[in-house]
């Protein structure tokens, strides 16, 4: 099969194979970036849930490498520099969730354009096989025609679902797992949120008075 027979094959399906070859770019770019940037999010959680782990020293702002702190994560540390010492639990959690909820739709973002690749792409192919069979079926009116070139002719055609679901079973596995990136990087979110409010009577008074006995995360040599 050379590339003059697929394009063939394209014309034939009434240009739908065109379009799906869209949609497979459509989700291939998807897949990449957000694969990319969930991927990068979920290890600098990784690195700040360490950092709380480890020492008080990550609570603040300071110590977060740069790179951190323009992650989600590091909005929470926003939060915690703007909050009064004496604020009570219940209102330093209720903005550190509102800090999540204005960040949550940078997450799922563009996968909307997976998930209706993933519907459409199966559709589409059965509409491209439908044309195409309506064109194999075309012949019949012809004698001269045997039914083999009929055959042939619906075989082709179902090249277009064929493909329509090669693409729909990529996006969908890939949607999935995109999915559960999101859903770990929101534990992450709701992890470091209560990390900071368990932690925040202890500490906050050092930040906002601007003198912190807290050693830092990133010279372990200065705690010798």
């Amino acid at each position: 099969m050379n590339i003059s027979h697929l394009l063939e094959l394209a014309n034939e399906s009434g240009g739908t194979l065109y379009l799906m070859l869209v949609l497979l770019l459509v989700a291939l770019t998807v897949i990449i970036e957000r694969a990319r940037y969930l991927s990068n999010m979920q290890q600098g959680g990784e690195q700040i849930i360490a950092m709380l782990k480890r020492e008080d020293g990550g609570l603040e702002q300071g110590v977060l490498p740069q790179k951190l702190a323009r992650l989600p994560h590091g909005r929470l540390f926003d939060v915690l520099q703007h909050e009064p010492a004496n604020v009570d639990r219940a209102t330093f959690d209720g903005h550190l969730e509102e800090a999540i909820m204005h960040e949550v739709p940078t997450l799922d973002r563009s996968l909307w354009l997976l998930d209706t690749v993933v519907t459409l792409a199966p559709l589409l192919g059965l509409f491209g096989t439908i044309i195409g069979m309506f064109n194999a079926f075309h012949v019949l009116g012809d004698t001269q025609n045997g039914a083999a070139q009929v055959t042939g002719g619906i075989a082709e055609a179902l090249i277009a679902t064929a493909s329509g679901l090669f693409i729909a079973m990529i996006g969908l596995a890939f949607f999935n797992a995109l999915h559960t990136r999101v859903r770990i990087v929101l534990h992450q979110l709701e992890t470091i949120k209560v990390m900071l409010l368990n932690r925040h009577d202890r500490l906050q008074p050092r930040i906002t008075s601007g003198v912190s006995n807290v050693k830092s995360i990133s010279h372990p040599a200065a705690r010798a």
